[in-house]
């Protein structure tokens, strides 16, 4: 199962992490695990591209923290539940991508979680509730990998180019 299977119909474009404007026309829905290599690579290249967007009101991104079970992302699971669902999330995401390497060598859950207070000044949030919902909803839509990155009927992940995601955007 890959990208071209995912049913963009089961997309929900209100549950997860928004950034901009509720009227914005575009809605960029973003299932990302802050673990994942691909999804730091997706934020350091299309971030400062998209703010512009957003600051300009034509697009809102809802962000999906995708919590996995593969070994590999289960570390970005912690994480997930210390990201505030505020104006302050962006920075968080981005502190945490970029320390991404630090806290990923750690072993213990709990030294990750401490990782995200001590080093990062976060607090753990009440993200279980939305957690299962971007669960099942990616269950329901099959949203399998990360990035998944939809806009309208639009799926795609990190490879995608400025250029490419700038036509979807325009057009």
């Amino acid at each position: 199962m890959g990208m071209t299977e995912v049913d963009v119909t089961k997309i929900n474009p209100t549950t997860g992490i928004k950034i901009g404007d509720d009227k914005a026309p575009i809605k960029v829905i973003e299932f990302v695990n802050l673990r994942c290599p691909f999804c730091r690579l997706w934020s350091d290249e299309k971030d400062t591209f998209l703010q512009q967007y957003v600051e300009e009101g034509k697009i809102q991104r809802v962000i999906k923290l995708f919590d996995k079970e593969k070994p590999s992302l289960a570390k970005g699971n912690i994480m997930h539940h210390h990201v505030p669902n505020n104006d302050l999330a962006l920075s968080a995401i981005q502190s945490i991508y970029e320390t991404q390497d630090d806290w990923g060598d750690l072993e213990d859950h709990n030294e990750i979680a401490a990782f995200a207070t001590d080093r990062l000044n976060l607090s753990l949030q009440d993200f279980k509730d939305t957690s299962e919902s971007i669960i099942n909803e990616a269950e329901a839509a099959n949203v399998v990998f990360v990035p998944t990155v939809i806009i309208g009927e639009h799926v795609f992940d990190q490879k995608i180019s400025i250029q490419e995601l700038k036509a979807i955007l325009d057009n």
